[in-house]
């Protein structure tokens, strides 16, 4: 009866190490010898791969021996590395595909870390079965590559085990936890090169999982988002809801795509929430009206804390392709703008742009007294009295002129 081994326990046999005598060596010193190396080492097979499976998404170790390379009768310090692979055509060819774990040993008896093994096999047999399902139990392939450790060459010694096959091995696809990513993305009808471009929106400086993008949309345009370039997420993937506050009369379009019945220019908050297991992100979209505002010393606001005043607020283009107009600045300052998103305080959306390529540069940093102090000089821009702030938020340019 086959039985499955959680903790694998194989036989304590390793082949000794052979020294050579001080009788031998009376005369001369041991030298390193890489004659051998094109000679495969021994990698044992364990007592108990016949008749038995290996479960490793259960097992802690892999117990594996060998015997150590032949370098002359030198018992140099050797660094193995594990070599795993699904392809039956590894056994007699090294180069077949196989993926080397990270984690090497020194000793020739190793406890291999059975879910370092457990997540190669999975990686493998997606990669070469991209539609397949993972089969209850499979045969896997394990050879060891062996190197003489300490030295200025990583590849120094260079010489490979035999192959060994384990006939029945259980591997699990383990979700990863989810994480919250660096920023998001879109493409839509309207954003940029229609349908190729995939544009970053930021987060919310100091809120973990909430993102915020300015987009327009004519009458019927769409778009959808992701959490990388090419994702594809859309309407149903907005599990949460979407309050569309901004009236844009937003339905689902073609393609699981988000399409909007009315034109205008649309602020996105994207807020995520980790699910319970930590497997997965509920998300939630919110659509506001898009609307800009200047603030600070510029436009010479004395109250504290600064607030968005209509008065300060820019002029939106009638298309994706116009510029955002602020109004004429009122003192020479350091510029302070930021996008309004839903009831969020100004500062968690602020932004600026490189004064050398006109870049727009989202807030992602406390700022306790200025942008030239906190991001250096290529992030500060100096207002004059009279002069204007240009924004293509399609294209994230900036310039004052």
């Amino acid at each position: 009866m086959k039985k499955i081994f959680k903790f694998m326990l194989l036989p304590a046999m390793v082949l000794p190490l052979l020294f050579t005598s001080c009788d031998d060596d009376r005369d001369s010193n041991p030298t390193l010898d890489l004659s051998h190396v094109a000679e495969e080492f021994v990698l044992n097979t364990p007592a108990l791969a016949e008749n038995n499976t290996y479960d490793l998404s259960n097992a802690k170790k892999l117990n594996l021996t060998c015997s150590q390379p032949n370098y002359g009768g030198v018992p140099y310090g050797v660094k193995y590395y594990v070599q795993v692979s699904v392809d039956p055509n590894f056994v007699n060819d090294r180069t077949a595909t196989h993926s080397e774990l990270k984690t090497f040993y020194q000793r020739t008896k190793m406890e291999v870390d059975a879910s370092e093994v457990n997540d190669a096999v999975i990686a493998l047999f997606k990669a070469a079965n991209p539609n397949g399902i993972l089969p209850e139990e499979m045969p896997i392939y394990i050879r060891l590559r062996a190197v003489i450790g300490g030295t200025s060459n990583p590849n120094l010694g260079e010489t490979f085990s035999n192959a060994i096959t384990l006939p029945s091995v259980k591997a699990v696809y383990k979700v990863p936890d989810a994480k919250f990513t660096e920023k998001l993305y879109l493409t839509g009808s309207s954003i940029q090169t229609p349908w190729e471009s995939w544009k970053a929106i930021p987060q919310v400086w100091g809120v973990t999982g909430k993102y915020y993008g300015v987009i327009y949309l004519p009458a019927g345009g769409e778009f959808q988002w992701g959490t990388k370039n090419n994702d594809n997420r859309g309407f149903s993937d907005i599990i949460g809801g979407i309050n569309d506050e901004a009236n844009a009369g937003i339905t689902e379009g073609e393609k699981n795509r988000i399409k909007a019945a009315n034109a205008g220019w649309y602020t996105l908050l994207f807020e995520g929430k980790i699910t319970e297991d930590k497997k997965d992100i509920i998300w939630t979209l919110s659509i506001y009206p898009t609307k800009v505002y200047l603030f600070g010393g510029c436009m010479k606001q004395t109250c504290d804390p600064w607030v968005f005043d209509e008065n300060f607020a820019l002029k939106a283009p009638s298309d994706p392709s116009g510029k955002w107009e602020s109004p004429a600045f009122l003192a020479s300052a350091e510029l302070r703008v930021a996008v309004k998103v839903g009831d969020l305080d100004w500062y968690r959306t602020e932004f600026t742009f490189n004064t050398k390529n006109g870049e727009l540069f989202w807030r992602k940093n406390d700022i306790p007294e200025n942008w030239a102090k906190t991001e250096g000089g290529d992030y500060s821009v100096t207002t004059t009295e009279g002069q204007k702030l240009y924004i293509d938020l399609d294209n994230y340019k900036a310039e004052v002129k």
